[in-house]
């Protein structure tokens, strides 16, 4: 299955979704910062994502509850892959130089890195 790119706001409302695993709409509202977005925006979003096959809902009453179809796990996959692919040329050894030569990442981060992923075998 292809995972379709999320907008900023779908993005936004699906890291709320897998934090809290599943919500209602009133729980996803609560973990908007202030100013909150209406109801109504959070609403449209939750059917654009239903209709992205990342979200599926159980009725209770009048009531939906959301649950996430994709894990944070294969979206993350999936977005930096094309990341990388849409800037770096492909290669993950230019994002990780980028990262560093920015100062976003540490050297001491590197090879800390290096080091989990040399003995995670």
């Amino acid at each position: 299955m292809k995972i379709p790119q999320l907008t900023k706001a779908e993005e936004q409302v699906m890291q709320y979704l897998w934090d809290l695993e599943k919500a209602f709409l009133k729980d996803l509202l609560d973990k908007f910062p202030e100013p909150k977005p209406h109801t109504n925006t959070v609403s449209t979003i939750l059917k654009v994502l239903k209709d992205k096959n990342f979200v599926d809902y159980k009725i209770f009453g009048r009531q939906h509850e959301y649950f996430p179809l994709v894990s944070k796990e294969k979206y993350s996959g999936k977005s930096m892959k094309s990341l990388v692919k849409n800037y770096f040329e492909g290669s993950y050894k230019n994002a990780v130089s980028f990262l560093v030569e920015k100062n976003e990442m540490s050297v001491e981060d590197l090879e800390m890195l290096l080091n989990e992923l040399k003995n995670k075998d």
